[in-house]
């Protein structure tokens, strides 16, 4: 099964080796075809401590790394 791949915002960079990513998506409203948003945040495992706040990053589906910490970084844009 392949692993799931998203794309978000890092808001918090305060732990070591974990970020923390804000994923957003749109989709329509069944009945009202007006687009929502909707947003989540996913603990993220950064290795080398290499992003920071504001950064656009790419994430994957991973093994469990800790408690709430299931996706690691795979690229990103400083």
């Amino acid at each position: 099964m392949p692993k799931r791949i998203m794309q978000g915002v890092v808001v918090s960079d305060k732990m070591e080796k974990t970020i923390v990513v804000n994923v957003e998506r749109k989709f329509p409203h069944s009945l009202y075809k007006k687009f929502i948003k909707r947003s989540k945040r996913y603990h993220v495992h950064d290795k080398d401590n290499q992003f920071k706040m504001g950064d656009i990053v790419k994430i994957q589906e991973c093994r469990p790394l800790s408690k709430s910490k299931r996706w690691e970084v795979i690229s990103g844009s400083n």
